[in-house]
């Protein structure tokens, strides 16, 4: 048997979907579970809508959330002589023929078709047509001859037997009258010629499927083995289209969720292994099966992101939580400066507290980055004479301190509290908004050893 190879083949006519994502992931894992290969075919025929910025996003995409694909990317464009090779093949071993049909009358067809409510199917005028009754001054397209008779079945590696009519299958175009191929004879030429064993797809493609085994039955080619995963839908139910928020992989990103987060994620959408929802990379390829991908249409919940993101942020590695910290910042906030890249690694364990996303922690970890602080007008308001008294009165002790930490802070705060006759929140309180601006955030105790003692002096003499 040959080794496994899978593909993943996106259209480059728009950002990378999540359901593709999904897609790539799920070939990818089947594909390094048996120790096979994973190709990416770009299939960029449709010149008008292919750019090479889709392009660059797509890769850029797979290789963020750690898929990466084995040999240099498969670019369907160049093989369209070699498409066009196999439908003259098709037509002239008998297995395809020129269908002469005007535009205006395949839409009469359809017309009809939807008046009886009934799913067009073309009605097969030229298939048997003789060659001198053909009109000259027409462009023909090429149609591939469907079988008309019995059924065929699918042996499909998610959905089981899938059965159907033959009668159903048009007599689809292969080639257009302007000489370019069409998806069903390119896709199968492709996968062809790129020996893959496994095609895994959305089970909206079950209807190419069928026709794509005619086209390897006619050329005598080893059929591959067909696999087709159920869509995902929104929370309502409704398949996910690339209209909709949160639809593509830059939406998560720029929010600051995990790549392994999401991919875990995506990974539990639809596929299931015992009671298990956390994966390593390393157990997603060990556990990967058929078996455990179910039948049904799965929903993407943001919720359920967020939660698996929180997750992730709160038992990563904190040299790993930094570093992708980092990296966010780089590219969607701003740049984590070299001087207080410190402060921050030591304060990860607070600032990471009940926060979702990397955003979240973007936002706690401000008032160590910022130059000047800026007090909000509500917060501004519980600086009075009391308040400034116990600043300074704080400042001075704090200055004295030779090491500092909860241990040598609290006495002075516990002084401070009884000699002003107030509580924990009235000393902690002006303090919280002296140095970070806010009287909501992080305890005060964190947020003091988080800044340089000199730091801590400056804005309390502000």
């Amino acid at each position: 048997m040959s080794k496994v190879a899978t593909r993943f083949a996106p259209s480059p006519t728009g950002p990378l979907h999540i359901g593709g994502v999904r897609t790539a992931l799920f070939n990818w894992l089947y594909s390094k579970n048996q120790n096979g290969k994973f190709y990416l075919r770009i299939e960029d025929t449709d010149k008008e809508r292919s750019k090479d910025e889709y392009k660059k996003q797509i890769v850029n995409s797979l290789k963020w959330i750690g898929i990466e694909h084995d040999g240099e990317e498969y670019i369907q464009s160049n093989q369209i002589d070699k498409h066009i090779e196999i439908a003259n093949q098709l037509l002239k071993d008998g297995h395809a023929y020129k269908c002469y049909c005007s535009t205006e009358e395949i839409e009469e067809q359809k017309e009809r078709a939807r008046q009886k409510k009934i799913p067009y199917i073309y009605n097969r005028k030229w298939r048997d047509a003789d060659e001198k009754d053909t009109p000259k001054d027409v462009k023909p397209v090429i149609r591939f001859k469907s079988k008309i008779e019995g059924t065929s079945i699918l042996n499909d590696l998610v959905q089981g037997d899938v059965e159907i009519e033959n009668n159903t299958i048009e007599d689809f175009v292969i080639l257009r009258n302007d000489g370019t191929p069409t998806y069903n004879l390119s896709a199968t030429v492709d996968d062809h010629n790129m020996n893959m064993t496994h095609i895994i797809r959305g089970d909206d493609h079950k209807i190419n499927t069928f026709k794509q085994i005619q086209i390897y039955l006619a050329m005598k080619w080893n059929v591959p083995k067909f696999a087709h995963i159920p869509l995902i839908h929104t929370i309502d139910g409704k398949k996910l289209s690339k209209r909709d928020n949160a639809s593509t992989l830059d939406d998560y990103s720029k929010i600051g969720i995990i790549p392994d987060a999401l991919r875990n994620y995506l990974l539990r959408l639809g596929w299931s292994y015992k009671d298990k929802e956390i994966f390593t990379k390393e157990e997603s390829i060990k556990y990967f099966n058929f078996e455990g991908i179910g039948k049904s249409p799965s929903k993407l919940d943001m919720s359920r992101i967020l939660s698996m993101n929180e997750h992730y942020i709160k038992n990563l590695d904190e040299d790993l939580l930094f570093k992708n910290l980092e990296i966010y910042c780089e590219e969607f906030k701003q740049k984590i400066p070299d001087k207080k890249k410190g402060n921050i690694k030591r304060s990860l364990c607070f600032l990471k507290n009940k926060a979702k996303t990397l955003e979240d922690i973007n936002n706690n970890l401000k008032y160590i980055i910022v130059e000047n602080i800026e007090i909000n007008q509500d917060s501004l308001e519980i600086i009075n004479d009391k308040s400034k008294k116990i600043i300074n009165e704080f400042k001075l002790e704090f200055e004295k301190l030779e090491t500092i930490n909860k241990e040598t802070l609290e006495p002075i705060v516990n002084t401070l509290i009884s000699d002003n006759e107030t509580n924990f929140k009235g000393v902690g309180q002006p303090l919280r908004v002296m140095l970070t601006g806010s009287k909501f955030g992080p305890g005060i105790y964190d947020i003091i050893t988080s800044l340089d003692k000199h730091e801590v002096i400056k804005r309390l003499s502000a």
